[in-house]
């Protein structure tokens, strides 16, 4: 009965990478007792945004083998790293980007990672906007100073279940740094050389606005997996948009997808909503991916300044649903990329 289960499985396609779970090697077990299939599926990544629909294609299909009435349906999750991994431990490094300031960038990265790590996914941000950084605010560890291990390797800062590096954390607070382009190279081969991230599905890098001297460091050296376009939805955001879009086409560096942040706004005493800036700007970016549009909401502010992710603080907010499926969404997009290029038939266990 199992070659009967395993036969049915194979007409189970994931809903994104539109190959069957058998193939792509994503059925860690499979038997039947006593009339009772149990299938566990190991997913490609734990933010999965489709495992819902996973579980109940497998079901059916299970429930079609003669002689099965029911099923048990269990899951794990393996990130596949890249073809070329970024760095020793490190499956994908992600960049976060936009063309301008202002548009939220910072807040969608961090929650970004915290949502991510809340799907069980071991999860790295590097605050790589070192003339403004703001992650250690946002993760309420402003007064914590970066230390070196054993082996002289900068040892990350802890919050929420995310491991992270940021320029705040190793220099005084309000302090000005007046560095050229070769001392910015320096500092970001430090971060993701001289630094002992361990075992990381994802990297998130902040990335500082605009397309200068961090984002060309970056992308010669590490191989990085993809990036994300932050932008909210008014004109003037989207010409800068389009100028970091073209930066990371010229880089080789694949965009997955955009979120455009501040969407839309609902007032809270009426319930009627606001396009304060315009909606749906974001879809004017070309062929690339609408990983979700964020609204304005005074909580997602609130909680940054208080050191908490919106999607830890109020995690039943609009905004944040909204980030944690923009989460998925991207995680989604990298197992696409990952596993695109798989030979037609991998070894089943």
């Amino acid at each position: 009965m199992r070659d009967a289960l395993m036969a049915a499985l194979s007409t189970v396609n994931d809903p994104e990478l539109h190959r069957d779970l058998v193939s792509l090697g994503m059925i860690e077990h499979a038997s039947v007792d006593a009339g009772v299939a149990h299938v566990k599926v190991n997913l490609t990544t734990p933010a999965c945004p489709l495992k819902g629909q996973i579980e109940h294609d497998v079901r059916a299909a299970a429930l079609t083998v003669p002689g099965v009435q029911g099923a048990v349906i269990t899951f794990g999750a393996m990130v596949r790293a890249a073809a070329q991994p970024a760095l020793p431990g490190v499956k994908h490094v992600l960049l976060v980007g936009s063309g301008k300031g202002g548009v939220g960038k910072s807040s969608v990265a961090v929650n970004l990672a915290a949502s991510l790590a809340l799907d069980g996914a071991r999860v790295g941000l590097l605050d790589a906007d070192v003339y403004g950084p703001s992650v250690a605010h946002m993760l309420g560890q402003s007064g914590a100073k970066v230390t070196a291990n054993e082996d002289r390797k900068m040892r990350p800062l802890d919050a929420h279940g995310v491991r992270f590096i940021s320029m705040a954390n190793l220099s005084p607070a309000g302090q000005a740094l007046v560095w050229r382009g070769p001392m910015l190279h320096s500092a970001i081969q430090q971060f993701l050389k001289d630094a002992a991230w361990g075992e990381l599905d994802y990297l998130i890098v902040d990335l500082p606005p605009g397309t200068g001297d961090v984002q060309l460091s970056l992308t010669q050296t590490v191989q990085v997996t993809g990036a994300v376009i932050v932008t909210t939805p008014q004109d003037v955001a989207l010409i800068d948009a389009t100028r970091a879009v073209d930066m990371f086409r010229k880089a080789s560096v694949p965009v997955l997808g955009v979120i455009e942040n501040m969407s839309y706004f609902v007032a809270p005493d009426t319930g009627i909503t606001y396009d304060l800036f315009g909606r749906g700007g974001s879809r004017k970016l070309g062929d690339h991916t609408p990983l979700g549009e964020i609204p304005l909401e005074v909580s997602v502010r609130q909680d940054a300044d208080a050191g908490t992710p919106a999607v830890i603080a109020h995690p039943d907010s609009p905004a944040a649903l909204a980030l944690r499926q923009a989460a998925r969404a991207l995680a989604g997009q990298v197992s696409v990329r990952t596993l695109a290029h798989l030979p037609d038939q991998l070894t089943v266990v």
